[in-house]
C-alpha cells in the first residue's frame, strides 16, 4: 500500500492530526529558544521592565520624569514582544488549517507529511536537531535561525507504545537539543 508513492509498510511510526494555534505558539516558542533573533526578543522582554523599573527609580529619586514618549514607547514594544509570537502562530494556523488534516509517517529516512493538498517529504540531513515540548517533537534545520520547522504533535500517535518509538526513531537520526 502506498500513500502519494510512500510506502506505508515501511512507517516506523504514524501520526494523524490537525495543527492548532497552541501547536504554532509552542513551536515558535521552542524556536526562539534556540534561533539568534528568538533570543534576542526575550532579551527585549527582560530588558523593558529593567527601563520602566530604572525610570522609577530616577522619579523616586527626584530625577527628571521621562515623558509620555518614553512610557509609550516603552509599553509598544512590551506589547509587540509579547504579542509577536501569538500573532505568527495566528497566521501559522490559518494557512495550516487551509491544508487539512496531516498524516505523518516517521522513518529511519526521514519524515512525510501528507495532506489534502499537498505532500512534504523531509530527510534527516535537512532536520539535524530536535527539542521535545509537554505537546510536541519540534524538529530544526541546522542553521542558526533554525529556519526550517517540522512539529509532531504527540496527541497524533496511534497508541501509547507509538510516542517512545516516535522519540526513538528521533534520537537514533538527529540530536537531542
Amino acid at each position: 500500500m502506498t500513500t502519494q508513492g510512500w510506502e506505508l509498510e515501511g512507517a516506523v511510526v504514524e501520526l494523524e492530526y490537525q495543527p492548532t494555534t497552541a501547536d504554532f505558539a509552542e513551536a515558535l516558542n521552542a524556536r526562539a529558544k534556540l534561533s539568534v533573533g528568538g533570543r534576542m526578543q526575550r532579551r527585549l522582554l527582560i530588558l523593558v521592565p529593567v527601563l520602566a523599573v530604572s525610570a522609577g527609580i530616577l522619579v523616586a529619586l527626584g530625577g527628571d520624569r521621562p515623558g509620555a514618549v518614553f512610557w509609550v514607547a516603552l509599553v509598544a514594544v512590551m506589547v509587540s514582544v509579547i504579542l509577536t509570537p501569538w500573532l505568527q502562530a495566528r497566521q501559522l494556523y490559518r494557512f495550516a488549517a487551509r491544508q487539512g488534516t496531516c498524516r505523518t509517517m516517521v522513518r529511519e529516512s526521514g519524515v512525510q507529511v501528507v495532506t489534502d493538498h499537498s505532500t512534504t517529504t523531509v530527510n534527516w540531513a535537512m532536520v539535524p536537531r530536535y527539542r521535545e515540548t509537554p505537546l510536541l517533537f519540534v524538529l530544526f534545520s541546522g542553521d542558526k535561525q533554525a529556519t526550517g520547522v517540522t512539529m509532531l504533535p504527540k496527541r497524533g500517535v496511534r497508541g501509547p507504545d507509538d510516542l517512545d518509538r516516535l522519540r526513538s526513531v528521533l534520537d537514533r537520526n538527529i540530536r537531542r537539543l
